[in-house]
């Protein structure tokens, strides 16, 4: 048994579903017994006053019960005058802080354009998970020996895992509006080759995020598959111990390509260029792509490639955080809430009319490793957010 003042290291999973896509948010959550189980519904506060590793606990939260239920009374109406004071217009489905209607001055709580009429859009401003039944999984991951209380941090942490998810659902089932206002345009419209042409021999995530991505396809991923990295570089992030039939690397610079030991064959080519891929009909059973997605300006071309070359059945898995290249990234990205990104890597999915089963994931709240060059400015890992699908038969 443990003492009321240990720290408790647990992993928390939210799932639940909306009418596109099964969601599943992960949050690891350092619990201090002592001060926060006040803020937990009954059955986890006790489950985390007598905690042991490996133990788990499972809660349905009814919709209503954690989350506001879904109101009409929280839909309003304004014009398209108080709206960033008149300077851009709404688009259907998408989210934007109050702050940009006027009289909420300072304020970053996310609300959904769910109308745009005659000059005037409607304005949700319930949770965004509002209506949806939920389902909590802990996970104890260990427990630490503290050797006094001295005060500290105080966390709801199940409000802390329910900000954010919600947002990459579409509305009611209707697609979101993220195509207006020239969205794949960029700060640099040059030649991607040429920008790419210097090796970056570098990790764009730390390393707990590399891990995390690598357990998600230690999950996803089946031993003598034949697997494409798309948009890949000198690490395709896929766990150790996972042996491929093939592993195919396809990118824009060959000396990334070359350092990545495990490619069984790499091809350089420019899907902004060209969102053809140079392979056969149905040829591998699954693609991934990490940390690149944010940098399509055809997207929807290169889906429908990529099921082209996908098996009946096959998977497609999308991996990607908050880190880029500015002068490459596509406008919409960073425009977007974090998890409204996941919506728009969603909605790609959706749009391209040919995947089923989808899913999406994220991974917040874990430590940074202290041996990264950012700690211990950046005190949190780097989130990992993935959306995947199997192609239709």
């Amino acid at each position: 048994m443990s003492n009321l003042r240990d720290l408790v290291e647990s992993v928390w999973r939210l799932s639940w579903e909306s009418q596109n896509a099964l969601h599943t948010e992960e949050f690891f959550v350092p619990f201090n017994t002592w001060r926060e189980a006040d803020l937990c519904p009954p059955p986890l506060a006790q489950h985390l006053e007598n905690p042991a590793p490996g133990a788990r606990l499972r809660l349905t939260l009814p919709a209503g019960e954690r989350i506001p239920a879904y109101l009409t009374d929280e839909e309003y109406g304004f014009s398209l005058a108080e709206f960033a004071k008149g300077t851009r217009v709404p688009r259907l489905g998408r989210f934007y802080p109050k702050h940009l209607l006027t009289g909420y001055f300072n304020n970053p709580t996310p609300f959904r354009c769910t109308g745009l009429e005659n000059g005037n859009f409607i304005a949700d401003f319930n949770h965004p998970l509002a209506g949806n039944s939920l389902t909590l999984e802990v996970i104890i991951r260990d427990i630490k020996q503290k050797r006094g209380e001295r005060g500290g941090e105080c966390q709801d942490w199940l409000d802390l895992l329910t900000t954010g998810p919600g947002i990459q659902a579409r509305h009611r089932g209707r697609p979101t509006d993220f195509f207006g206002d020239e969205p794949f345009h960029r700060e640099d419209e040059g030649n991607d080759t040429s920008f790419y042409t210097q090796p970056r021999l570098v990790s764009h995530v730390d390393t707990r995020a590399q891990a995390t991505i690598a357990a998600l396809y230690s999950r996803l991923l089946k031993p003598g598959m034949a697997v494409l990295d798309l948009m890949s570089s000198w690490q395709s992030h896929l766990p150790y111990g996972l042996d491929f039939t093939s592993l195919v690397g396809m990118g824009l610079n060959g000396e990334e390509l070359r350092h990545n030991p495990r490619l069984t064959d790499h091809v350089l080519h420019d899907l902004n260029q060209d969102p053809g891929l140079p392979f056969g009909n149905g040829q591998f059973d699954a693609v991934v792509c990490n940390l690149s997605v944010e940098y399509l300006v055809r997207p929807l071309e290169v889906f429908a490639e990529v099921a082209r070359v996908l098996r009946p059945g096959g998977l497609f898995v999308q991996v990607f955080s908050h880190r880029w290249f500015p002068p490459k990234v596509v406008k919409i990205w960073t425009e977007l809430h974090e998890f409204e990104r996941v919506g728009l890597v969603l909605e790609y999915f959706l749009r391209s009319g040919a995947f089923g089963n989808l899913k999406t994931f994220s991974s917040r709240g874990w430590p940074r490793p202290e041996t990264d060059r950012y700690y211990p400015q950046m005190r949190f890992s780097d989130p990992i957010y993935a959306v995947w699908g199997e192609k239709l038969s």
